[in-house]
């Protein structure tokens, strides 16, 4: 997602500041992790309908193999949509696997991107550099954060877990409500564009999210077959749910563990389709998509009593418990390793289940420290440079200790000797000591011991 909102920005900018027209050529090079994976990634398939104007969040999927076949075909594209140029892969889209960050850049983030618009003499136009640092989000070099920018636009700004709970406290608020009420203060120009009220907004945002995420589901358990990319991975998603099916309709309820069944049955299936190049939602990544919405399934369809604002909640207390993450250590797992994707996924899971389920703001933190407590050190290390072994199972296995934290918060009182934000620390300093063949780069770990015949 990173690199395909890089460069349709970069590609639509051209447009903006009327240099298009001049434009015969572009050149797009990967650094770091996007090179060394960028083809498991299907990085090379994004920056194409990235520099067609295509967006992962409206593009239609089944246009992307048009799309990718004509270019590929005619060796030409429609820069931002719009304007006819060459684009012969062999010779555009460059993969640096022996440099880790582009020559030059002052930022040091192993996900580094560079384009390069050209006239017909050869003459640069324009050249930017990017860097996709996790679940779709992009920086570029240079340029300052908006996340400064964004606290002095909300109500209740806060910087780590210790503040998020003390001004919830001191506002007597939940933390879903106090996540609700900085979102509306962002939405308030959507808002008025709209006629609706800025709560309206935010909660029909949310419904958004979660009726795609449910969509997800649903087709990954639909679909079968395998899995692109060469490792010949077949789904097992929807045999999973077959056999789950038929034990129910054979009277076979008794089974006390069925509904973490189907929980791996989620997580799996929202991975597949990510594998197969599908619609997710990255929470807090593309890899790590399953556990949200796997847990979030868990609480919809499986416990008592559960209803829509206790969905509500969920996804309030997950997108604050993510934010600390972004904001103090990392969700890349290029940055960190997959205790930055799986491993905050859960821990966002954990936290926001805490919360449909009635749980305290200190229980709530509680479970996100528990389930992230326990991914410490984990590694990325996906075969191939595919985002499917280890990361459909891992997904599974996210899901279901997200669940178990949170059930273990909600028997305790809320007192713990380590803290959120000192676990979160723990999980940066942990990514920044970890080797980078382990950071997705598929120079170590399965992908370097599980050999393919």
């Amino acid at each position: 997602m990173g690199p395909m909102k890089a460069a349709c920005r970069f590609s639509r900018d051209l447009a903006t500041l009327g240099l298009l027209a001049r434009v015969c050529r572009v050149q797009a090079e990967l650094y770091g992790s996007l090179a060394l994976t960028g083809l498991g990634h299907a990085t090379d398939r994004a920056i194409l309908l990235g520099l067609s104007g295509k967006e992962p969040a409206s593009i239609d999927p089944e246009s992307i193999e048009v799309i990718i076949a004509s270019i590929r075909r005619e060796r030409r594209m429609e820069l931002a949509g719009t304007h006819s140029i060459e684009f012969d892969e062999a010779r555009d889209l460059i993969f640096h696997r022996d440099l880790m960050f582009p020559p030059g850049a002052r930022t040091r983030h192993p996900n580094g991107l560079r384009l390069t618009a050209l006239d017909e003499s050869g003459t640069v136009v324009n050249e930017r550099t990017f860097f996709s640092i996790g679940g779709g989000f992009i920086s570029e070099d240079g340029c300052d954060s908006s996340s400064e920018k964004l606290q002095a636009a909300i109500p209740f700004p806060f910087h780590n877990a210790a503040e998020l709970l003390a001004t919830a406290v001191a506002n007597e608020l939940s933390i879903s409500q106090l996540m609700l009420e900085n979102e509306c203060a962002l939405s308030e120009i959507a808002s008025r564009d709209s006629g609706l009220a800025s709560v309206e907004v935010v909660r029909k945002r949310i419904e958004q999210i979660w009726q795609v995420m449910q969509t997800c589901v649903e087709r990954g358990i639909a679909t079968e077959g395998i899995l692109p990319g060469g490792l010949n991975v077949r789904r097992r998603a929807h045999r999973l749910a077959e056999r789950l099916r038929e034990k129910e309709a054979n009277g076979l309820r008794g089974d006390p563990l069925a509904a973490l069944d189907w929980v791996t049955v989620y997580a799996m299936a929202v991975n597949e389709e990510n594998a197969a190049g599908g619609r997710v939602v990255t929470a807090p990544t593309n890899g790590a998509a399953g556990v949200v919405p796997a847990v979030a399934l868990y609480y919809d369809r499986f416990i008592p009593g559960a209803d829509h604002e206790g969905i509500l909640r969920f996804f309030l207390t997950s997108a604050a418990i993510g934010i600390l993450y972004k904001e103090n250590a990392s969700i890349s797992g290029a940055e960190v390793g997959c205790q930055g994707e799986v491993g905050v996924a859960c821990s966002m899971a954990a936290g926001g289940l805490t919360a449909a389920l009635g749980g305290t703001n200190e229980q709530v933190e509680h479970a996100a420290e528990i389930a992230m407590e326990h991914n410490l050190g984990m590694t990325c290390d996906p075969i191939g440079g595919l985002v499917q072994i280890p990361c459909i199972e891992r997904n599974a296995m996210g899901a279901a200790k997200a669940v178990h934290a949170s059930r273990l918060a909600l028997n305790e009182g809320g007192e713990h000797k380590v803290s959120l934000d000192q676990v979160i620390r723990t999980m940066y300093l942990t990514g920044l000591d970890m080797q980078s063949r382990y950071k997705e780069t598929s120079l170590a770990g399965l992908a370097l011991n599980i050999i393919e015949c």
